[in-house]
């Protein structure tokens, strides 16, 4: 009974977001959303995915990272190469982008994923500033200049790989090797005691949110038309670590809520250049003041429905419900 509401859930969810895309579609085609707010829009998608991937790395596995521009440029990067050198098809730039970011992620986190706390983000730190620097040198991609690439991001693709994300993320977060992660977190040296291989499911979550993030690096890449080393410097890693936190370490509605209120007032702010990196510094010391645990905490909204439901009572007894 449980896994048949968990399947109604699912896919009464799914149908929503189906027709959400299709209703945006629509309104994007007839011109009702002007380049602006399409704008606006693809860049709350590429946010959401990389929130959700890193939410994966640091709420769900406990693992400090900064890094996770690295990952992104990777993405860009590679999936620039496949469309404008190799001349590849869209989709397939996406699955290379995803693949060299996963690969990357392994590389650095074999070795790195050993170290813990500070020592663990000063490694990543570095990884993303390696990544920079290469791509500031590879000629091949332009070097300082950047890379010119063809807009190829569209609506559809930006909303199934989000959808995937999640999916993807939420069901790996429910499953078995979800819930070794999750021990990890609350405690590796007990984890470890119980027989868990610590390292070899950091490791998995680490590959798994870069492998997202390189995805989100190819809808990047071919929704700006040019890529450049200084888009992804740490100060991007700095932005996307912001999401996770203001949504709640722990919690992927958090992450996706966060990456859609901040990404609305960033860009609602660039109109006034002069205020506001003042303004949005603002919004989230408040925000930390406030409300430290994030907007979400550990919780997610279905949570919160579950809460609304049993309020209401329990089994009847005497005509009456009794609460659970």
């Amino acid at each position: 009974m449980n896994s048949l509401k968990k399947a109604k859930g699912f896919w009464s969810t799914m149908a929503v977001v189906v027709i959400f895309s299709v209703v945006t579609q629509f309104l994007i085609n007839g011109g009702t959303l002007n380049s602006f707010y399409v704008n606006a829009l693809f860049s709350i998608g590429i946010n959401i995915i990389l929130a959700a991937s890193l939410h994966l790395i640091i709420g769900i596995t406990g693992q400090f990272s900064i890094g996770h521009a690295g990952f992104l440029a990777v993405g860009a990067y590679a999936s620039a190469i496949v469309t404008m050198k190799l001349g590849l098809p869209f989709p397939v730039a996406i699955i290379a982008a995803g693949l060299a970011a996963a690969i990357a992620g392994l590389i650095i986190g074999i070795p790195t994923l050993r170290l813990r706390g500070d020592y663990l983000a000063i490694a990543t730190l570095g990884f993303g500033e390696i990544v920079r620097i290469v791509f500031l040198n590879f000629d091949y991609v332009g070097g300082a200049s950047g890379m010119t690439v063809s807009h190829l991001t569209t609506w559809p693709w930006l909303i199934a790989c989000v959808a995937i994300t999640i999916v993807v993320i939420v069901n790996f977060t429910n499953s078995t090797h979800g819930r070794a992660c999750i021990s990890i977190r609350e405690n590796e040296i007990a984890a470890d005691a119980m027989g868990i291989n610590t390292t070899f499911y950091k490791v998995m979550a680490f590959v798994i949110g870069a492998f997202f993030a390189g995805v989100a690096g190819a809808l990047h890449a071919h929704n700006f038309y040019i890529i450049q080393p200084t888009n992804f410097g740490f100060l991007k890693s700095f932005d996307i670590l912001i999401l996770v936190v203001i949504g709640g370490l722990g919690s992927m509605s958090g992450s996706v809520i966060a990456a859609i209120l901040l990404t609305i007032i960033s860009t609602f702010l660039s109109n006034y250049p002069e205020v506001r990196m003042v303004i949005y510094s603002l919004v989230l010391i408040v925000m930390m003041l406030f409300r430290p645990q994030g907007l979400m905490g550990t919780k997610e909204i279905t949570s919160f429905l579950k809460i609304g439901k049993s309020a209401k009572g329990g089994v009847h007894h005497d005509g009456k419900n009794t609460t659970a």
